[in-house]
């Protein structure tokens, strides 16, 4: 995922973003790098890095020492030396702590404390403590406890092994005839964040959720007090994935599972927030980890995805060489079990767009969550795009994968010669590679479901805007609609879910300064499973009035229940749609104040990423706000439940 188009190419200065303000104009969102918009005064939309808020000294002072102690090997690739993109995902409180009592002390130790504050400073774009909060309460009694006899009830991202996102009704306890009757029970905001985009897990009655503050949250589901807190190296970005256990089991220790975006693989004891293993997912310096991984029967499979894309916009940096893989490593452990690379290993003379010589071919990330077909041994994964070429035969691909052996079985590519990095968006294009685009990788997982007459189907989602329906014994494509308009923060981006032979695609379609064939079309849309036909269409409304970041359409994850479609909206609402024929039946704006459990106000924001709204036993956990890519930030945890008076007259 990228800053630009090919094709239909957006140019940084048609949005009047000079290469100078390059790094500040882009976010770490959608699949990967995404341009930000600006709004009608030219202020620069995204302010995750907010510059403004520190000193000249600082920033200077800042600069300087990044240049000089940090640069050599954080802005040249140097194995498990994350890059400057990356960092910049950081807290200055996590930076700081990693300089002095962390991995990086002893490279550190030239310099001295204040040093070591104001580079934290200028790379997290805030002072330290800026932003604190009253802690949340602490749970007391028995919600402080977990319950042994209420094992997890969503197992894996998507809600089954197919990642169908569909929750059943005796699940959700929400349905057409309740769901009107929804109100907010409670409510975090969390510190120090502008985003919110980790999918909750519900356990033995918590719902655990990670964020940009860099903690993992175990908070009682009915009261939203904390059971326990886990302080991780970095934001953590993916959704939780839980393993389940014997109701009757009374002394299970299940782990719970997630990554960081600066590539480190987590497990803890969901029970107690101890850490069980932590490991590096791959040595690449531009590493970062946005799908959940996926447990099976012992072994955690982690998709492994990066940044570099936005590293090769550095001058001099030697563009490009991470390698896509899915890792599998044993669950209890961490001990790799197979890794699968999606790409040959990268070497001197692909060819660039000015006739230079790259390194190449490289990228082919997996941003979502992998899917396991336990029936035919596979699991499958949906990849990006090439970082520099030559092109390959796995970018913009489906890929299926034997689970035991890691080895390849098929592949479905739904686009050729994708190849595209940050570069090509500079002004000296010195990093890019000749394809130039059209940088249309999936961020949507595959989706395996079965159509009305029972027979299974993989469904993906492009940036494009187009949507697939692929044979999962042949790996041949059955079907292709175009549904939405595509361009360059999607199209079809994070998530679909599937039920009942019917397949709801969200659409975001947001403006991205180009003219297209196609009008735009964001909304949310139902297909045939079996032909890809539409069931129903239902273009976004537009409720913006004017207002900076905030456009229709549906960029984020979303959930089915039998009889609703949830989704979070790029305008800050969140939508309940009748499943059967697309009408709205339920619809909040999250956008308005909240005030948290621990008492601190907040507001929620945009919704993209890979956290769908959850229904769950009656409840409806929502993570809103998505401070980046040119939508609205926010940092809201909320959770609504039916009304206790519903239904009484």
């Amino acid at each position: 995922m990228g800053i630009g188009l090919a094709r239909h190419k957006l140019r940084i200065s048609a949005l009047g973003i000079g290469s100078a303000a390059l790094v500040s104009a882009i976010a770490f969102g959608g699949s990967g790098l995404e341009a930000a918009p600006r709004d009608q005064q030219g202020v620069a939309a995204d302010n995750y890095r907010d510059l403004s808020s520190l000193s000249a000294e600082t920033n200077e002072q800042g600069d300087k020492i990044w240049t000089e102690t940090c640069a050599a090997c954080h802005d040249t690739g140097v194995a498990r030396a994350p890059g400057k993109l990356i960092i910049q995902q950081m807290t200055p409180e996590a930076i700081y702590k990693v300089l002095t009592t962390g991995i990086m002390a002893p490279m550190a130790a030239s310099l001295d404390d204040s040093e070591k504050k104001v580079v934290s400073e200028y790379l997290a774009g805030r002072p330290i403590g800026a932003a604190t909060a009253a802690p949340v309460p602490q749970c007391e009694g028995a919600k402080a406890s977990f319950d042994t006899g209420a094992p997890t009830s969503y197992p894996f991202w998507g809600v089954d092994a197919g990642n169908t996102h569909f929750v059943p009704a005796d699940m959700a306890g929400i349905d057409a005839a309740n769901v009107g009757d929804l109100e907010l029970k409670w409510a975090l905001a969390i510190p120090n964040a502008t985003r919110v985009r980790s999918q909750p897990a519900f356990a033995g009655g918590a719902v655990i959720f990670g964020g940009q503050d860099n903690q993992v949250r175990a908070l009682d589901e009915e009261t939203g007090c904390l059971r326990w807190s886990f302080e991780s190296d970095a934001e953590v970005r993916t959704g939780i994935t839980v393993q389940s256990w014997d109701r009757d089991d009374a002394d299970a220790n299940p782990l719970a599972f997630f990554g960081d975006v600066t590539g480190n693989a987590y497990a803890i004891e969901a029970f107690t927030g101890k850490q069980v293993w932590k490991i590096s997912a791959d040595d690449h310096a531009s590493t970062t980890l946005t799908g959940a991984p996926t447990y099976y029967d012992g072994t955690l499979y982690i998709p492994v995805s990066s940044l570099e894309e936005g590293a090769a916009t550095t001058p001099g940096y030697p563009c490009c060489t991470f390698r896509g893989s899915l890792l599998a490593v044993d669950a209890a452990t961490g001990e790799e079990k197979w890794r699968t690379y999606l790409i040959e290993e990268p070497k001197e003379g692909a060819p660039g767009v000015r006739g230079n010589e790259l390194i190449g071919p490289s990228g082919v990330p997996i941003w979502s969550a992998p899917t396991i077909d336990a029936a035919r041994g596979r699991i499958y994964v949906a990849t990006g795009d090439n970082y520099t070429g030559p092109a390959t035969d796995m970018s913009d691909s489906l890929v299926a994968i034997d689970m035991a052996t890691g080895n390849i079985d098929w592949h479905f590519q739904a686009l050729e010669n994708d190849a595209w990095n940050g570069s090509c968006e500079e002004a000296e294009q010195s990093n890019c590679p000749e394809e130039d685009g059209p940088d249309y990788d999936f961020g949507v997982n595959p989706v395996l479901a079965k159509t009305k007459d029972g027979k299974d189907m993989i469904l993906l989602g492009q940036k494009s805007g187009a949507a697939f329906g692929v044979d999962p014994d042949t790996g041949k494509m059955v079907w292709k609609t175009q549904v939405g308009r595509g361009g360059i923060v999607g199209g079809i981006h994070f998530g679909m879910a599937a039920v009942d032979g019917v397949l709801f695609v969200p659409v975001s379609d947001v403006p991205d300064g180009q003219e297209y064939e196609m009008e735009p079309r964001p909304g949310m849309y139902a297909l045939d499973i079996a032909t890809g036909d539409y069931v129903w269409q239902a273009e976004s409304e537009d409720v913006c009035e004017g207002r900076s970041l905030c456009y229709p359409g549906y960029s984020g994850a979303i959930s089915a229940t039998p009889d609703l479609v949830f989704a979070g909206s790029n305008d800050g609402h969140v939508r309940a749609y009748n499943a059967a024929d697309g009408k709205v039946l339920w619809d909040i704006d999250t956008t308005v104040e909240y005030t948290g459990v621990n008492g601190e106000k907040g507001h929620g924001g945009s919704f993209s990423g890979g956290s769908a709204p959850m229904p769950h036993k009656g409840m409806l956990f929502i993570t809103s706000g998505y401070g980046f890519s040119g939508k609205m930030p926010g940092n809201m945890f909320l959770a609504y439940g039916v009304k206790e008076d519903a239904g009484k007259e």
